[in-house]
């Protein structure tokens, strides 16, 4: 039997009257509605791993309602451009955005903690705190207030620090650097001297080549090789600390969403998990094979400095408890979440880290 065809079998249990007769078809299937929706994502559609979560929820969601409810993706700049996606749903110009609400903290800081903070969550815990640990129920909260409602669609796992014009060896090379680095992050930097700047990733390439900025950061090797970022920055930097498990968030009008039957909801949300593990699933398998040809092709892998990574775990601290003195959402979302955190880093230390340091350890033995 076919998907599909189980779905819509299932979509209704039939009394047992009715069975003495031809089976009628299922009720979603006789009068449900026909809709259509509109997605504006942050991101270009070259950015496949990030764009085609967009395409497998629309695939899915298509197939389970028999071509009942449509949606129509659209990529940055086609309706409105990427950091404006947001507004664009809260507004009700389209229905759905993709895109990370970190873009979004000069609304509200609070937006950040739903993608991700500096030195917070790696990819798995961001899943366990949203679905297991209060994450969705403060999301939720939160987004309310912007007639909005949150999912996660995708994760990229722990990104890299970024491309550099030039070489920093330490603390004192960061001084007044203009680096493309955005939100929360942004400010942290900026406490180090940094000049942060945000810019939508269709514009990264152009402003690196340029020398408008003197670094740039964006996902990591399979996304960086598409937008040629190598070609204008020979060093690559590690590990992207703001950037331990960011969220590729999906954000629905509220009123749109509470007139969706709640069959078409069910299909939305499943299809949104479907391609927020997917999209994990990809860059982990796609990322390896683009780290070697980026190297292969001149990129300097280099790690962060130490005096670098250690005064930016500072500032974040400093910066976390400056805005949430100001702000009792922010403080209230972020306490619940270092919490988890620690939590969590009790059994990384247990179970996951000695796992995969020894398993480093032994493919570099051969």
């Amino acid at each position: 039997m076919k998907r599909r065809d189980f779905l819509r079998t299932a979509a209704i249990a039939a009394p047992a009257s009715a069975l003495a007769g031809p089976l009628a078809a299922p009720a979603f299937a006789q009068d449900a509605p026909h809709i259509r929706w509109r997605l504006t994502s942050s991101v270009p559609k070259v950015l496949d791993a990030i764009f085609g979560a967009n395409e497998l929820v629309s695939k899915y969601v298509s197939e389970v309602t028999e071509g009942r409810f449509i949606i129509q993706n659209f990529a940055a700049g086609e309706i409105v451009p990427g950091l404006q996606a947001l507004d664009a749903v809260q507004n009700g110009t389209v229905e759905i955005a993709q895109t990370p609400l970190y873009y979004y903290t000069g609304k509200d800081p609070s937006f950040a903690c739903f993608t991700t903070m500096p030195f917070g969550l790696n990819a798995r815990m961001q899943n366990a705190w949203f679905y297991h640990g209060g994450g969705r129920e403060l999301q939720d909260e939160f987004l309310a207030r912007y007639n909005l409602v949150g999912f996660l669609g995708g994760n990229t796992g722990t990104q890299m620090g970024g491309w550099f014009r030039k070489e920093v060896k330490d603390l004192a090379d960061f001084h007044g650097l203009k680096f493309r680095i955005g939100g929360i992050a942004g400010q942290v930097v900026a406490k180090l001297g940094v000049v942060p700047q945000q810019i939508a990733p269709g514009d990264i390439y152009a402003a690196l080549e340029k020398g408008t900025i003197d670094a740039c950061e964006w996902v990591g090797p399979y996304d960086d090789e598409k937008l040629g970022l190598n070609r204008v920055a020979p060093y690559y930097y590690y590990p992207g600390w703001w950037d331990g498990g960011p969220t590729m968030n999906v954000v629905v009008n509220r009123e749109k969403w509470n007139a969706l039957p709640r069959a078409y909801q069910a299909a939305f949300e499943a299809a949104v998990a479907y391609a927020n593990s997917d999209m994990l699933a990809k860059y982990d398998a796609f990322n390896p094979a683009a780290l070697r040809r980026l190297v292969a092709a001149g990129a300097q892998l280099r790690t962060f400095p130490q005096s670098f990574l250690d005064a930016s775990w500072k500032a974040a601290i400093e910066l976390n408890a400056e805005i949430g003195a100001k702000n009792a959402a922010f403080k209230k979302i972020m306490d619940a979440q270092i919490a988890f955190r620690n939590e969590e880093y009790l059994w990384w230390q247990v179970g996951e880290y000695p796992y995969d340091s020894y398993m480093i350890r032994a493919r570099t033995r051969g």
